[in-house]
């Protein structure tokens, strides 16, 4: 049995294990990466890119639909279910390729099979029945997560479907039940609402994307109301019964009963670590609620162990992933790093419309005992907003009152999962609500309302 040694193993190429494999080898280390499926993990072939390539398709449905409204005609508009997911899956596979071609540039070797820690130092890989085992200096482990399932409401691919069936379905849902109403939730009941799906969307807590200031959450369910989706917050579905071509779900919503039938159901409620049958007991790493735990640094209780990504909890999202993939790169390598504030990690949610945040919510920047300073702009008053024909929606931003910090900045409305990295760097560089009063921003743009939420936290607002 052969061992080769490496500086460093990293075990999953989703985007934090793919991009700490090519940043430690850049940094001159010898490293190994060992993934059992998709390189690119489920955020570029099941999760992240593949669902945008999909709500593409349905914005631009939407748009044509709305054709009249921009002087133009579009007759008998209609969709191919099996061609929007058979370019989505197109996309989702040329990335694919470009992380192999990425690995093999920065010459990382790269090891297909299910891996396993032996020890601190040795992690067996086994293939179609073959087994070898490679030994590393250090080990990030970097193996995601997938979907969490309710006892009695698992799903078959036929009636219930996790975020995986919802990417190539069969066939359009007429009338479809989302449970959960997070970003992956949200998307896929924008996706198949905007094609015809009577939709209803069940929240346990009091209200939906509960993650997001409560005025981008009620703004939201206003909007998605007005689409024709059916919101059921402060509900739980007790029971799932299958029957042919139907699911008969008992709701529970506010202390009442409702029995309801769909044709599918979509379960999103939340995702739990992939650490099973990584030997993870053995070499004394802890893992909590289904998740590694870790420090500041992502190492875990065992030295020379490290854990990223979905593997170690909240906010389950590609961009920390891929940003904790460098930190640990550059902490094996010897250089200094700093700790990821969470706090700063913004979150994207690309329905329609779309939503993005950062930092605190109003709600908790006031229970963490700051004063605060508030500002808010609507889409309605910026000119390149009703020129693009998107008047719904508002950007809202929090100061502190006394530093002038920024807090947090809420968004709502089109494009602001571009707009709200404008924030996310004004917050890295220490931007003050003073600072960013003083910027020029170009005419005419949507990144102006970001300026006009800045001026209304003094009264200074211009447009509105």
């Amino acid at each position: 049995m052969a061992s080769t040694l490496f500086d460093l193993i990293v075990l999953g190429a989703g985007p934090g294990g793919y991009v700490a494999a090519i940043r430690a080898s850049q940094l001159g280390l010898n490293v190994a990466v060992v993934e059992r499926e998709h390189l690119g993990g489920i955020c570029l072939n099941w999760g992240c890119i593949p669902t945008k390539a999909m709500l593409r398709s349905a914005e631009v449905y939407h748009l044509a639909e709305r054709a009249k409204e921009f002087g133009l005609s579009a007759e008998k508009i209609s969709f191919d279910l099996n061609k929007i997911v058979e370019r989505s899956r197109k996309i989702s596979g040329q990335l694919n390729q470009g992380v192999g071609h990425l690995l093999k540039k920065n010459k990382v070797t790269v090891f297909s099979g299910e891996a396993k820690l032996l020890d601190r130092s040795n992690v067996s890989i086994t293939s179609d029945g073959k087994y070898e085992k490679i030994t590393g200096k250090n080990i990030v482990l970097a193996t995601g997560a997938r979907a969490r399932e309710l006892p009695g409401m698992e799903a078959d691919g036929d009636l219930v479907w996790t975020y995986k069936h919802a990417l190539t379905p069969s066939r359009m849902p007429k009338k479809l039940l989302v449970i959960g109403s997070g970003a992956i939730g949200v998307e896929f009941a924008s996706f198949y609402n905007t094609f015809g799906a009577n939709t209803t969307i069940v929240e346990v807590l009091d209200r939906i994307l509960p993650v997001e200031d409560e005025e981008v959450s009620s703004l939201a369910a206003e909007q998605f109301a007005k689409q024709g989706m059916t919101i059921k917050t402060g509900a739980k579905v007790q029971k799932l019964e299958k029957k042919k071509n139907q699911v008969v779900a008992s709701i529970d919503c506010n202390g009442v009963t409702e029995v309801l039938e769909f044709d599918t159901v979509i379960s999103a409620v939340g995702i739990i670590g992939n650490i099973e049958g990584l030997g993870l007991e053995e070499v004394g790493v802890e893992t909590k609620a289904n998740h590694v735990v870790t420090d500041e640094y992502c190492e875990t209780t065992t030295s020379g162990i490290y854990a990223i990504g979905d593997l170690t909890g909240a906010p389950w999202l590609a961009h920390k992933a891929s940003h904790e993939g460098v930190l640990v790169a550059e902490k094996i390598a010897g250089q200094s790093v700093k700790p990821i504030n969470p706090i700063a990690i913004p979150g994207c949610t690309y329905s329609y419309p779309q939503i993005a945040s950062v930092g605190l919510t109003e709600a908790q920047a006031q229970k963490a005992g700051y004063k605060i300073n508030v500002g808010k702009f609507p889409f309605i008053g910026n000119g390149k907003a009703i020129a693009l024909g998107e008047k719904e929606g508002f950007i809202k931003t929090i100061f502190d009152t006394s530093s002038g910090e920024l807090l947090g900045a809420h968004m709502i409305g089109a494009e602001v999962t571009e707009l709200i990295q404008g924030y996310v760097i004004g917050q890295a560089l220490e931007t003050t609500e003073d600072d960013l009063i003083h910027v020029v921003f170009p005419h005419p743009t949507l990144s102006e309302m970001m300026h006009e939420s800045v001026l209304d936290a003094h009264s200074r607002v211009i447009h509105y």
